[in-house]
């Protein structure tokens, strides 16, 4: 029995002989269009046997990532030509400079606010993603989540969300609305197996934050030794098309933070395999005020890295600061 993805790239190769087809019959056939015909038809005869996705070097699966990226794929990364492997590691570089260039500018002051992030892949590319937009009415909205899976389609996924915030945030919806408009255009726009989890909040002038948390690990309201987790009020984004999510508010004061984080830090191993974990990201906040996010994000960033020691990072990482200042 074919899986959910494989039913889906085989809809995508039917589609993409469709228009080839088409093409044909409004230019006439080429070599290179003819050579593509060839490439499904010989990728949908793989899946009727049961052999597609498999490398036919060593017969092992190909990347799922790639598959969803090119259906025609047909060598599993250990397998490619020295010149594919060339042409690969070129596009994952750009893909890498394209994916920074997106990021928000660090440092965001506005209203009483002090807002940095650290943004840290674990390979070129990133699944995180990470996004400060200012409103018309003097606040701001910050969002952090994290897409399912790792590499190039992971990444592409982050810049799909980011575009889609970035385009009904003017429209001025209410953050529920907003939330769950995202997680219908996401939803609809992806395979059934992508989704992603995300924390999206407003905080205005007054010191009000309103959060949406769609399935994300809790960001932590810190407040002197008072350090309470924001809880999620909502499914995953893009589990489901009509999801409804709800938010919750919170009051932030001078000196009072909310910080965010990817699991890349809260499941973060050492070499005897113990995580992180959300204790020890509790207890290293308490009893700290918190006006400079950056002197809270490098506090953890060093406490990451000698609980971690010399053990590479498996997963990507961004941590966010939202400070209110103890002076404005």
């Amino acid at each position: 029995m074919a899986s959910p993805v494989e039913h889906i790239l085989r809809q995508q190769l039917i589609d993409r002989r469709e228009r080839l087809e088409q093409a044909v019959s409004v230019a006439g056939e080429s070599l290179q269009v003819k050579g593509l015909i060839q490439e499904v038809d010989a990728a949908l005869a793989r899946m009727e046997a049961g052999t597609y996705g498999l490398c036919e070097v060593c017969h092992e699966p190909v990347e799922t990532d790639r598959l969803i990226t090119d259906p025609l794929t047909r060598f599993c990364l250990d397998h490619l030509t020295r010149n594919q492997q060339r042409a690969l590691e070129e596009d994952l570089v750009l893909a890498g400079r394209i994916q920074r260039g997106l990021l928000p500018n660090p440092q965001l002051h506005v209203a009483g606010w002090n807002v940095d992030y650290r943004y840290e892949p674990a390979g070129i590319v990133s699944g995180d993603y990470c996004d400060l937009i200012t409103d018309k009415g003097g606040g701001f909205y910050f969002m952090l989540g994290d897409v399912v899976g790792k590499g190039v389609a992971a990444s592409m996924l982050m810049v799909h969300l980011q575009a889609t915030f970035r385009t009904l945030i003017p429209i001025g919806l209410p953050l529920r609305e907003l939330v769950e408009r995202a997680s219908r255009v996401f939803c609809e726009s992806t395979l059934p197996t992508q989704y992603a989890t995300l924390v999206c909040g407003r905080a205005g002038a007054s010191g009000e934050v309103e959060v949406c948390n769609a399935g994300h690990p809790q960001p932590l309201l810190l407040r002197g030794d008072e350090i309470l987790p924001i809880e999620p009020t909502g499914l995953l984004l893009g589990a489901f098309c009509d999801e409804k999510f709800a938010t919750s508010r919170v009051q932030i004061g001078p000196g009072d933070a909310i910080l965010l984080y990817t699991d890349g830090l809260s499941e973060a191993r050492n070499r005897s395999g113990e995580m992180y974990g959300s204790e020890r990201l509790r207890g290293l906040a308490r009893g700290r005020t918190a006006s400079q996010p950056r002197d809270l994000i490098d506090l953890y960033l060093q406490d990451l890295a000698a609980f971690r020691k010399d053990v590479r990072a498996a997963d990507d990482l961004t941590i966010m600061a939202v400070c209110r200042s103890a002076v404005f």
